[in-house]
């Protein structure tokens, strides 16, 4: 498996982290050991740039989510999908604000937005409300279940 992360930022980001979490949504998603991903993290000023040009919108935002060859989750007993999984562009500035509002950590927000963008690159998404819900509850529970066993062995 191919995880890549390229900080293009100020921000002190625990590359090794991000990695970690990104190998066990994969594993808890049953995404293809063999996908790619990269994850990119980038200033206010070019991550602006992304969301007018790929959403239209003003402004700065937290994650954007690329996905190239459309893999889904896998299904218990079936062949797993190889191909790249897509890109991830995180914004580490917003991340820190938004993170502070919420009374969490900047290393916590770096992962939430993480697990975020892996779900949308898996095709969920929240437009509707209960996508929103099927996929925040996702979000939420891998999150917890990966927090809970950090420090642990994997086996």
């Amino acid at each position: 498996m191919s995880i890549d992360v390229h900080n293009e930022t100020d921000h002190r980001v625990d590359v090794r982290e991000l990695v970690a979490l990104s190998r066990f949504v994969y594993s808890a998603m049953r995404v293809h050991r063999g996908a790619d991903l990269a994850i990119t993290l980038v200033d206010e000023e070019a991550m602006e740039r992304l969301h007018v040009q790929w959403m239209d919108l003003e402004g700065p935002t937290d994650v954007m989510s690329f996905p190239m060859d459309e893999l889904r989750p896998g299904r218990e007993g079936a062949r797993l999908q190889e191909g790249v999984l897509g890109d991830i562009v995180l914004c580490p500035s917003v991340a820190k604000k938004q993170a502070a509002g919420a009374g969490h950590s900047f290393e916590e927000e770096l992962l939430l937005l993480t697990t975020h963008g892996i779900l949308h690159l898996l095709g969920y998404d929240h437009a509707e409300p209960d996508e929103e819900r099927e996929m925040f509850d996702l979000q939420r529970t891998l999150l917890l279940t990966y927090l809970a066993g950090r420090g642990r062995p994997q086996g």
